[in-house]
């Protein structure tokens, strides 16, 4: 689900759909249900999503991408040496993963004994507390994130955060 809270007043149009399936080769009908917040401010609108199968909402890629900074921003700015700016080198030293899961399992592991120099210790403990907790599957591996150093693969990272969002979003 893509959803933006935010303070100010929104307002909300529901929509319900019929869409088609097909996966059996049969058409079947299920009800899809599309919940659009608009809101008044200089945020851009948002779009939650509640599927019971098929059909979507398209988005433009930066549009998720400058949503998924912006949470993982919300999520991560009491911590210390975390500065989430992009999905590359923001995520590099391990500290960002580590602040992120540590903001939903605060009791997993202490954050202020993490050193940015001990990258792959951070990635392994955010990567398998992660999978530990919330059942989110390790989409990298923490070598390949110390090989790439100061650059991550965007892609590899923005990927993994977003599983990381879909699992934990609606979690305080």
């Amino acid at each position: 689900m893509i959803f933006i809270e935010t303070e100010q007043k929104q307002i909300e149009k529901r929509t319900d759909l019929e869409v088609g399936s097909t996966s059996s080769g049969v058409g079947s009908t299920s009800s899809v249900t599309i919940t659009k917040s608009v809101t008044t401010s200089s945020c851009t609108s948002s779009t939650q999503k509640n599927f019971k199968s098929g059909g979507g909402v398209a988005r433009s890629g930066s549009d998720i991408k400058d949503m998924l900074i912006r949470w993982s921003r919300a999520k991560t700015k009491e911590y210390e040496n975390v500065n989430i700016e992009n999905f590359s080198g923001s995520w590099a030293d391990g500290l960002a993963f580590a602040a992120l899961i540590h903001h939903f399992f605060p009791d997993a592991y202490d954050f202020k004994e993490l050193d940015s120099k001990n990258r792959r210790r951070n990635f392994e403990l955010a990567f398998k507390t992660a999978e530990e907790r919330a059942d989110i599957y390790p989409l990298i591996d923490p070598e390949d994130m110390v090989a790439m150093k100061d650059k991550p693969d965007w892609k590899c990272v923005f990927t993994y955060v977003q599983s990381i969002y879909r699992k934990l979003y609606d979690k305080p």
